[in-house]
């Protein structure tokens, strides 16, 4: 399932049609074996052709060709979702949980488009291909890309995370292939009176992107839109790195008005947070008492979940009463998501808004999961 998520939807649904064709063929021919075999030899033949069966399915997957992972390598073009552009890896940085680092990736000059098209507004990604199994990811550059080329990333090696893995093998000098830009959601200035971000682990840097471009990168912001930011890791110090947090800190303490940063871990065994004190977490996960008092911003209080904790929960229907417009965006684990806001559809489409987002009566209008 890992790995169906590492293609785009039209492939996924295109590779599970291989795999049952496959898979039905395979059963009709064992039905034309046991007729004509003696039951000794009925149970060999069963036997091969599964595993003939099962082979079709995973060569189905693994080695057809696929749209995307079949797209050509071009060298001298501008960076684009239809063709993968060599590039190169200038930077990593270990960071507090041992499982996550930075990287530095920079697009040759030849190759670095105009910068300012609406394809770069946030929040974008790129795809970047494992060249070993030939499969690709989606990551967020969390703060966009430069003049220069560079874009930064945070990323996470999960135990069956294929491409997570291969990239934290990876050393600078190193070249790898990525297409893109590619929108994952389109951010509108104006839209929203309040943009509400609830997060987990890694599910982080699409919002962080956001946020830096609207607020950290400008000395004046002109965005009227307020925003909350809502994180969860299960311990200190799996908390996203000083280079993400610090900013945030930061800008919440001498901003309250247009920033709100609360953070939560599952729990506040070891080490504490190089950027945060283990005291100023809260212990829990993120719920519907949370999420209430985040709506409006709470007390005031400039990144702690404790000024929210006071807010009655008829907030907001006080807030819809003075026509507020609220937009809330989940990213992180399935299970954190599903728990938030129900899980996604069928191929990863929105689904039907449910968890506690869903219980506080809130639906696809006002809800988008990344």
């Amino acid at each position: 399932m890992t790995m169906l998520r590492s293609l785009s939807s039209s492939s996924r649904a295109v590779c599970r049609q291989r795999i049952q064709t496959s898979l039905s063929r395979s059963l009709r021919l064992r039905n034309v074996s046991t007729q004509s075999t003696s039951v000794s030899s009925k149970a060999g033949a069963t036997t091969l052709l599964l595993g003939l069966g099962s082979g079709a399915i995973v060569a189905s997957y693994f080695l057809w060709p696929d749209s995307s992972r079949a797209a050509p390598t071009k060298q001298d073009a501008l960076l684009s979702p239809t063709h993968f552009t060599p590039v190169e890896v200038t930077t990593t940085e270990h960071c507090p949980d041992p499982n996550t680092r930075l990287m530095t990736l920079t697009v040759p000059r030849q190759a670095i488009p105009a910068l300012d098209q609406t394809a770069f507004q946030p929040i974008w990604s790129i795809y970047i291909k494992d060249d070993d199994i030939q499969v690709e990811r989606a990551f967020t550059p969390l703060e966009g890309i430069d003049n220069e080329g560079r874009m930064k990333f945070w990323i996470k090696r999960y135990e069956r995370g294929e491409v997570g893995r291969w990239l934290h093998a990876k050393k600078p000098g190193d070249k790898i292939e990525i297409r893109g830009p590619l929108k994952t959601w389109p951010w509108q200035d104006g839209e929203w009176d309040e943009v509400i971000m609830i997060s987990g682990g890694t599910g982080i840097t699409p919002f962080y992107q956001l946020i830096h471009k609207e607020l950290l990168s400008r000395p004046s912001p002109d965005c009227k839109t307020r925003f909350t930011l809502l994180h969860s890791s299960r311990r200190p110090t799996e908390l996203p790195p000083s280079e993400i947090l610090r900013p945030l800190v930061a800008y919440s303490q001498a901003h309250p008005d247009r920033l709100n940063l609360s953070l939560f871990v599952d729990s506040p065994d070891g080490p504490s947070h190089p950027a945060v004190p283990s005291s100023s977490l809260t212990v829990g996960r993120i719920g519907k008492t949370a999420i209430e008092g985040a709506i409006g911003g709470g007390t005031g209080r400039w990144w702690r979940l404790g000024g929210l904790l006071g807010a009655s929960s008829n907030t907001r229907a006080q807030e819809h009463g003075h026509g507020k417009k609220v937009m809330f965006l989940v990213c992180g684990p399935d299970p954190m998501l599903a728990s938030i806001a129900g899980p996604f559809g069928r191929n990863f489409s929105q689904g039907d808004v449910g968890g506690a987002l869903g219980e506080l009566g809130y639906d696809r209008e006002s809800v988008w999961k990344l």
